[in-house]
C-alpha cells in the first residue's frame, strides 16, 4: 500500500511539474512573439544586408540545404505547398517556409509536414535577438526568415521550398542558393515596393533568378516574360515556360495529365478546389522535374500521393456546408478574376443560389479592380474590417459600392460580418469571405476558437 501510495504521490507531483513547465513555455513564447510582432515597428524594408549579416553569425545555414524558390504574384503559397507535398512523398527530406501565416506563427515554418515547435520558436529568437547588425534594425520578415534558415539547417534538410515575401529581387529570402527557381506569374500588386508596370514587377521577380539555375515560369504577359526571359539570358539559367515547355490538360473526372520537357503523365489529380490550381500543380511539377530531375527521378506514385493529399489552408478552403462558406485570400485583381471563376461555377450548380460576400481588404491595394470582378456576382456584400493599421474602415469600403445597387452593409468587427452573413443566407446561397489573407486568418480563428494576431508580412 505504502509503496501503490508513493507512486501515486510521484504521478501527481510528476504531472503538476509537467503542467507548470507547459505554463511557462506557452508564456515564454508568446513573449517571443510579441518581441517578433514589435518589429513591425521597423516597417518593410527591402535589402539583403541585415539578413546576410544575421546569418553569419550563425555560419550561414542556408548554404547547406538545396532550395526550391518560388516567387510571383498569385499563387506562391498553394504552389509551395504542392511542391514540398510531392518532395514528401518522393522521400526526401523537406523544409517549407511560407507567409502570411494565417491564425499561428508556426505556420511558416515547417519540416516534413509539421509546424516548428514553440520551445523551437523560443530557441531561435532568443538566438536572434542577440546578434547586432551594423546595417540596420531587422525586420520581422528578416528575423523570420533567419530562423528557417537555421531550423531547417539543424534539422538536416534535404530540400526547402522558399516562397518569397515580396517582389524577389530585394526580398530577405534572395540571399539562398537554389537548385531551381519558380516564378509564377506577374500582375499588378505591391506598386508602391515594386513599381506600377508589368515590366518593372517583372524585373523585381526576375531578381531570384541565379547563375544557370533553372527557371520555370507561370502564365503571363508578353511584356513580364520578356524581361523575366531577358535576366535568365544575362544569367545563363535554362527556361521552361507554360504553355511552351510544358502544360496540363483536363482529363475528365477530376483527372488531368501534364506534359513536361522530358517526362509525361496521365490520371494525376489536385486535392486543392479551383480550376487555377491546376496551373499551379503543372508549375510544381515543372519545377520539381527542372530542379531535381538531373540528380534524382520524382516518380509518378509520388507525383500522385503528393498532390491528391496537399492542402493548403485560406485558398478556397470551406469552413461550413449550411450554408456553403468558403474563405479565401484573393486580395489583388489577378487573384479576384480567378476567384470569379470559381465562384460563378458554384453559384451556377445550384438553382436560385446567391452569393453573399463578406469583404475586408488592405488600403493599399486596387480596391476598385477587385471589386470590378467580383460584385457583379454578389447579391449582397458586408464590408468589414482587420485590427490592422493597413486596414481599409468598413466604412470606406461600403463608399465604394455606394452606386452598385447592391444591398451593402459596414460591419467592422470580422465576426459580426460572418454572423449577418449567416442570418442573410439560406441553405442553399454560398457566402464568401475575401479580399485578404489577414481577413481570412481572422474568420479562420473565430471558428477554430483561437485568438489572432495580425502581422505585416
Amino acid at each position: 500500500m505504502l509503496r501503490s501510495h508513493i507512486l501515486i504521490q510521484e504521478q501527481v507531483l510528476y504531472d503538476s511539474a509537467q503542467t507548470f513547465n507547459a505554463q511557462v513555455m506557452s508564456e515564454t513564447y508568446q513573449s517571443c512573439l510579441a518581441y517578433l510582432y514589435g518589429l513591425q515597428k521597423h516597417g518593410i524594408k527591402l535589402g539583403l544586408d541585415t539578413i546576410r549579416a544575421l546569418l553569419s553569425q550563425c555560419h550561414h545555414p542556408e548554404k547547406t540545404f538545396g532550395v526550391l524558390h518560388i516567387g510571383g504574384t498569385n499563387g506562391k503559397g498553394s504552389t509551395a505547398a504542392m511542391t514540398a507535398a510531392i518532395l514528401r512523398a518522393a522521400k526526401f527530406r523537406v523544409g517549407l517556409y511560407t507567409s502570411p501565416h494565417l491564425i499561428d506563427f508556426r505556420e511558416r515554418i515547417q519540416v516534413q509536414g509539421e509546424q516548428i515547435a514553440e520551445s523551437r520558436v523560443v530557441d531561435l529568437v532568443e538566438r536572434f535577438r542577440t546578434y547586432r547588425v551594423s546595417t540596420s534594425f531587422p525586420t520581422f520578415f528578416e528575423i523570420t526568415t533567419a530562423m528557417a534558415f537555421k531550423h531547417f539547417a539543424d534539422e538536416q534538410v534535404d530540400i526547402a521550398v522558399m516562397e518569397v515575401g515580396m517582389g524577389g529581387r530585394f526580398d530577405a529570402t534572395n540571399v539562398c542558393e537554389p537548385i531551381g527557381t519558380l516564378v509564377t506569374n506577374v500582375s499588378l500588386d505591391h506598386e508602391a515596393y515594386l513599381g506600377d508596370t508589368l515590366g518593372a514587377i517583372a524585373f523585381e521577380k526576375a531578381g531570384i533568378i541565379k547563375k544557370r539555375v533553372p527557371v520555370v515560369l507561370g502564365p503571363m504577359s508578353e511584356e513580364a516574360s520578356t524581361v523575366i526571359r531577358q535576366k535568365a539570358r544575362e544569367e545563363q539559367a535554362p527556361v521552361f515556360q507554360y504553355g511552351t515547355d510544358f502544360t496540363f490538360e483536363v482529363q475528365g473526372k477530376g483527372l488531368f495529365g501534364y506534359q513536361g520537357a522530358t517526362h509525361k503523365y496521365d490520371g494525376l489529380s489536385c486535392a486543392l478546389n479551383g480550376d487555377h490550381q491546376l496551373i499551379n500543380a503543372a508549375c510544381a511539377i515543372a519545377l520539381v522535374e527542372n530542379g531535381i530531375g538531373a540528380s534524382r527521378k520524382v516518380s509518378k506514385e509520388a507525383l500522385v500521393e503528393g498532390l491528391g493529399s496537399v492542402t493548403w489552408a485560406g485558398r478556397l478552403e470551406t469552413l461550413t456546408t449550411n450554408p456553403f462558406l468558403v474563405c479565401d485570400g484573393a486580395h489583388n485583381s489577378a487573384g479576384a478574376a480567378v476567384l470569379r471563376q470559381y465562384l460563378k461555377g458554384q453559384i451556377e450548380a445550384v438553382s436560385g443560389r446567391r452569393l453573399i460576400i463578406v469583404l475586408g481588404m488592405m488600403k493599399d491595394k486596387n480596391i476598385a479592380g477587385f471589386l470590378a470582378e467580383l460584385t457583379p456576382l454578389a447579391s449582397i456584400v458586408i464590408c468589414t474590417q482587420i485590427d490592422h493599421p493597413r486596414s481599409a474602415r468598413a466604412e470606406e469600403l461600403k463608399e465604394q459600392l455606394s452606386a452598385s445597387g447592391l444591398s451593402v452593409y459596414a460591419v467592422p468587427v470580422p465576426a459580426d460580418a460572418v454572423t449577418l452573413a449567416q442570418q442573410h443566407s439560406t441553405s442553399r446561397d454560398l457566402i464568401c469571405v475575401t479580399g485578404s489573407l489577414f481577413l481570412v486568418g481572422a474568420v479562420k480563428s473565430v471558428f477554430a476558437g483561437s485568438a489572432y494576431a495580425p502581422i505585416v508580412g
